[in-house]
């Protein structure tokens, strides 16, 4: 049995994975169907009501596809606290000692001084060390390399962890 099921759009896309007891809802409701699988047996008295692993709403619901909003977690985030100039992580070795979350920063790559904004594609998560020694200047006037280019995450996915079922597994990208 799962921790949950699988609820797709009626275009067959998944849409989020949901509790057996919002399955039971949207099934006895009729706004969705099952479509495989069995994520739970329910019993009462005189039957055994089996809740499918995958549901598939009947009618289409339009879900905006909406933009990750800019934060400096957000950025920190998306790096994986990883320099984008040398490629060093948390944890790592650095000067004599272990680095820490404390020890990275959001980098504008056009400084703020220089009319650069904190958006998606112009800051990357950086050392101390290397913020401090770019300065208030690009990378390229420092001799500064990007490791890679910052680009706005993606928030249009379902993040699924664990044991995925074999069911899901035709209806997911993996």
């Amino acid at each position: 049995m799962t921790a949950g099921v699988l609820l797709l759009n009626a275009t067959y896309e998944p849409l989020r994975v949901i509790s057996t007891r919002r399955a039971v809802s949207l099934l006895m409701r009729g706004v969705a169907e099952g479509v495989e699988g069995v994520a739970a047996r329910l019993r009462t008295p005189s039957t055994v009501f089996e809740v499918p692993s995958v549901l598939r709403l009947r009618y289409y619901v339009n879900v905006p596809q909406r933009g990750a909003t800019w934060s400096r977690r957000g950025v920190l985030a998306r790096d994986d606290y990883t320099c984008v100039y040398c490629g060093v992580r948390v944890g790592e070795r650095r000067h004599g000692r272990i680095l820490t979350r404390a020890d990275f920063s959001v980098d504008h790559l056009i400084p703020r001084s220089r009319g650069g904004s904190s958006t998606w594609g112009n800051t990357a998560c950086a050392c101390r060390w290397c913020n401090g020694r770019k300065g208030n200047r690009t990378p390229h006037e420092a001799g500064m390399r990007l490791r890679w280019e910052p680009k706005t995450p993606r928030v249009n996915y379902l993040v699924v962890s664990g044991e995925v079922p074999a069911e899901w597994k035709v209806y997911l990208r993996m």
